[in-house]
Parts: structure tokens; C-alpha cells; sequence
């Protein structure tokens, strides 16, 4: 998401090598290294595992804007041009949910022009895809925040979930105006505006509250851009899933990209804290 998340690299101790950190791969570890014969493209490459739920930090427009000596402004159009893409690639591998992270709680302290660029941006994704992505049996969820919005933009997103809701396809969440951690303290406090007592909560009420709540934890959690953070995305539902970070900026993240990221997941194991 790199029109949201922020574009600083981690000052991580030490190389990412050190901390067994591969970009696009595995730690190298005995456990996780692929057996011979299992890379991708050899005879014996197994079929590729699709993960059900795929969640995507979109990082990197600002940088993929200024390597071209474009202004950020241009990097974000970029990267909103680039969501037909990756959608249409994810349906048609078989993936049943994408979550997509286009705006951050954090994302209102930028530049107001920028902030402003953006809303326009999203506004008018909204007015030219919806059509086809309802034609495509895509339905459309809005994970995050409405209240801060423009009334318009609320109303457009609002008016997209209702035209497609009754949709059987992939469900297609973004996450606007969404914060991790808000997403648990307004779980919490509607959990105890409901009256619920203290004994009877357990982590399933808990993901009945959050923005998510109909859709499955997620599977997956893609970062563009080369970082290694997860920016306060999903992070209770995140508490297992496998992550994958690609050294290609958003923009420039396509269907091959999506494809070396699955082929990474079909060879990790996942223990879900088991043996």
C-alpha cells in the first residue's frame, strides 16, 4: 500500500541475512528450506498451494514515483492503476479472499495535499471499477473506519458493498481508514457497551467484533516495497499467518509477482504452534 504505509525502511539490527531474513524466501532454516528438486521451475515442482485469504500491504508508490523522477502523487495513481491487475490475477487463481491495505489511521498525518490526492484517487476507483468488479461476481467490504471520510467517498463505498453483496465470487476487502490496534480497542469497547461480562469473552466473540468479522483470518500477508514490518495491519487476525515481503514496489507488483509469492507458501510449513 504504499500510498498508505509509510515508506521508511526498519533499522533492523544487524543485515537481513543475520536474522535469516531472504527477501521473497524463507528463513533459511533446515525446516523451511525447500528439499532438491522443489524450486520453482524444476520438474519437480509441486502444485502450487493457493492460499484461501490474502492480505497485501500495498508499499512502495512514493519510491517507485521518486526513482522516476515523478511526484508521489504520480506513484499513487500508479498504484491504484495497479489493483485491476492484481484483483483479476488473485480471482483467477482461485484466491476466495483478498484484503487490501490502501489507507492507514497513521496514513490522516501526511501532507494534507497528499491525503487530499489520495481520497480523490480512491473516489474515483470507486466510480470506475465497481461496475466490473460486480460484473466479475466480485463482492466488495469495506474493513476500517467510515466516520472520518468525505460524505461522498462514505457513500460511494457504502453504495459499492450494497451493489455486490449478494456476489459469489472472491471477496475483495479493503481496508480504508483501518488501524490494527483501533480495530481491537473498538472490538473491546462494543464488546462491553454490549454488557457482555469479563468470564464470557472468549477469542472467537473477540473476532465477531473486529472489521473482519465475516471473513476468515488470513493465510498469507503480502508486503511490497522490500519492508519487513507489518504497519499495524490485521494484527490479531495475522497471528499465524505466513508473511512474504517482495523487493518490488507496488506499481510494478503483477500477477508473476502474486505467483512467486504462492510458490514461496506452498513450501512452508504451518504449524499453528503445534509440532
Amino acid at each position: 500500500m504504499s500510498s498508505t504505509v509509510p515508506d521508511q525502511a526498519d533499522n533492523l539490527a544487524g543485515s537481513r541475512e543475520q536474522h535469516g531474513i531472504v527477501t521473497g524466501t524463507q528463513p533459511k532454516t533446515p525446516e523451511t528450506r525447500p528439499e532438491t528438486g522443489t524450486e520453482p521451475g524444476s520438474e519437480n515442482t509441486p502444485e502450487i498451494t493457493v492460499p484461501r485469504h490474502v492480505a497485501i500491504i500495498m508499499d512502495g508508490n512514493g519510491r517507485w514515483a521518486n526513482g522516476r523522477g515523478l511526484p508521489r502523487s504520480e506513484g499513487h495513481r500508479a498504484g491504484y492503476e495497479n489493483l485491476r491487475r492484481v484483483v483479476t490475477a488473485a480471482a483467477k487463481a482461485g484466491v476466495s479472499y483478498l484484503t487490501l491495505f490502501a489507507f492507514s489511521t497513521e496514513n490522516w498525518d501526511r501532507p494534507n495535499e497528499e491525503v487530499s490526492g489520495i481520497l480523490s484517487l480512491a473516489a474515483e476507483v470507486i466510480k470506475v471499477e465497481t461496475e466490473d468488479l460486480h460484473n466479475n461476481g466480485i463482492r466488495i467490504k469495506h474493513v476500517g473506519r467510515l466516520d472520518r471520510l468525505p460524505q461522498d467517498l462514505q457513500n460511494q463505498i457504502a453504495d459499492a458493498v450494497t451493489l455486490t453483496r449478494e456476489n459469489k465470487g472472491m471477496t475483495l476487502g479493503v481496508a480504508f481508514d483501518y488501524g490494527g490496534r483501533y480495530d481491537v480497542v473498538q472490538a473491546i469497547q462494543r464488546i462491553i457497551k454490549d454488557g457482555v461480562s469479563p468470564d464470557e469473552v472468549t477469542e472467537d466473540m473477540v473476532s465477531n467484533y473486529l472489521f473482519t468479522s465475516s471473513v476468515p483470518d488470513p493465510d498469507l500477508v503480502i508486503r511490497t516495497g522490500g519492508e519487513f514490518r507489518i504497519s499495524n495491519f490485521l494484527l490479531w487476525q495475522s497471528a499465524y499467518a505466513e508473511f512474504y515481503s517482495s523487493e518490488v514496489y507496488w506499481p510494478d507488483f503483477d500477477g508473476n509477482q502474486l505467483q512467486k509469492a504462492f510458490e514461496v507458501y506452498t513450501r512452508r510449513e504451518r504449524r499453528f504452534g503445534r509440532v
